[in-house]
């Protein structure tokens, strides 16, 4: 890596970095060495030049809560291939959910899961450990081990289920304050939930479908920052879809809880509405909500309340989804398309600026996740994660996301704005004109 040429970005737009107008940057050794006007000057002789006209330079994402499957579902994705889409959409750092077969509650799986990361080599993984034994909400896992393991796992999450048990909660907040970690909580109401395939509404009413009420979601969030509050640890919400529940974060907040959220894309754009269709591929968990829960959303996420974008990217195989609605499966995928989505609900309306997104999809969530070395965006120093992205760029209606091995995604047929033409990540370009680039042939 050392030993490799200088790589100068040129003229690339700077405002993420808060720095107005074109300007440089200076790759060296991994790092980012020089950025703005004086880049060029201390670039050595034989510099590779990368022509940067015309795109924004945005620190690598980092997402809070990807999919990976593997190991045990490989048929639905891969590491290697869940990390090819991470990068293909800007990111250089994923972090790997737990719900895996088996699942992520021990050290030896976090090793299994943070090897793979390491051979595949798109992005840096960071393996999510389970807070409860198999996701069973009894008994708290090895939490201490993981977080001495190599992975150095920070993020503690029992998600695609609720840690419903309040002692059990609580005594997972109490643990991982012995290493700065977090507990990534589900909030989902078991009891209030059982059945449910959608938002509870009149439209759920009409079309049949068994209705998922907002309060099962905002029910336990109220709980947990309580308890966050009264143990005096670190919590995160997941997927936060409801108004509610934007107000209870808010709330939290304001009493000084140490408690931080997410949002997805799919919540920041699509509705309820799209149920009608009756097209599993619209099934996720938590589920679509109504359009004013999509403006608190997305509010909350303009002021603040909410932290940080998180794709939950779930991928699912063909059979999972082609099917009708009750039998499908819940989730979406959304690593190649979570950028574009936050253009155009975010971007575009004036609600966040290029710093903005810098903000919610790169440094607060590497410090949520605690990702040493990560969250100092475009710096002099920092390691050289960096996405170019052509916001005039348009997604041709009906072109699929290419990179992950399913194929589950509720914008194909939608023209999106924004594309990646470029990641880069520890100075090696890992995607080029939007396309990955194999190991062997990367620089």
């Amino acid at each position: 890596m050392t030993d490799a040429p200088d790589l100068l970005i040129r003229a690339a737009d700077l405002s993420a970095a808060g720095r107005p107008g074109r300007g440089d940057l200076l790759v060296r050794g991994g790092r980012l060495v020089a950025v703005g006007a004086d880049a060029a000057e201390e670039a050595r002789a034989g510099a590779e030049v990368l022509d940067a006209d015309g795109l924004v330079a945005l620190p690598g994402l980092v997402d809070l809560h990807t999919h990976l499957r593997e190991p045990g579902r490989e048929d639905a994705e891969t590491v290697f291939t869940g990390t090819r889409a991470a990068a293909a959409g800007g990111y250089t750092c994923v972090h790997a959910m737990a719900n895996t077969t088996p699942v992520v509650d021990t050290a030896s799986v976090v090793d299994q899961v943070w090897e793979l990361g390491r051979e595949a080599g798109w992005v840096d993984v960071r393996p999510v450990g389970a807070v409860t034994e198999g996701l069973e909400g009894r008994h708290l896992s090895a939490m201490g081990a993981m977080a001495r393991s190599r992975a150095r796992v920070r993020v503690f999450s029992d998600d695609g289920r609720c840690v419903s048990d309040p002692v059990v909660m609580r005594r997972a907040l109490e643990y991982v304050k012995a290493f700065d970690g977090v507990v990534a909580q589900h909030a989902q109401d078991p009891l209030l939930t059982d059945g449910a395939q959608m938002n509870e509404s009149a439209l759920s009413g009409e079309l049949g479908l068994a209705g998922w009420p907002a309060v099962a979601e905002e029910a336990v969030i109220a709980r947990d920052i309580l308890l966050a509050k009264h143990v005096g640890s670190r919590l995160h919400i997941c997927h936060v879809s409801t108004a509610g529940s934007v107000d209870l974060i808010r709330w939290g907040k304001a009493q000084g809880v140490d408690v931080t959220a997410e949002v997805t894309p799919h919540h920041l754009l699509l509705t309820e509405d799209l149920a009608s269709t009756y097209d599993p591929i619209y099934k996720v968990n938590p589920p679509l909500r109504t359009a004013e829960d999509v403006e608190a959303v997305r509010a909350g996420l303009a002021d603040g309340t909410i932290d940080a974008v998180a794709t939950d990217h779930a991928p699912h195989p063909l059979e999972d989804k082609d099917c009708e609605w009750q039998a499908g499966a819940f989730g979406m995928i959304g690593l190649e398309t979570a950028l574009s989505v936050v253009i155009r609900t975010m971007v575009e309306p004036g609600l966040l600026a290029w710093a903005d997104v810098a903000r919610v999809m790169s440094t607060t969530p590497a410090r949520i996740g605690r990702v040493e070395g990560l969250g100092r965006g475009l710096t002099a120093g920092a390691p050289a994660d960096v996405a170019l992205v052509d916001p005039a760029a348009r997604t041709p209606a009906g072109e699929a996301p290419r990179w992950s091995r399913s194929s589950n995604t509720p914008y194909e047929g939608m023209e999106l704005p924004g594309r990646v033409w470029h990641t880069i990540h520890r100075g090696e370009r890992t995607v080029v004109e939007g396309a990955p680039v194999p190991r062997e042939e990367r620089r």
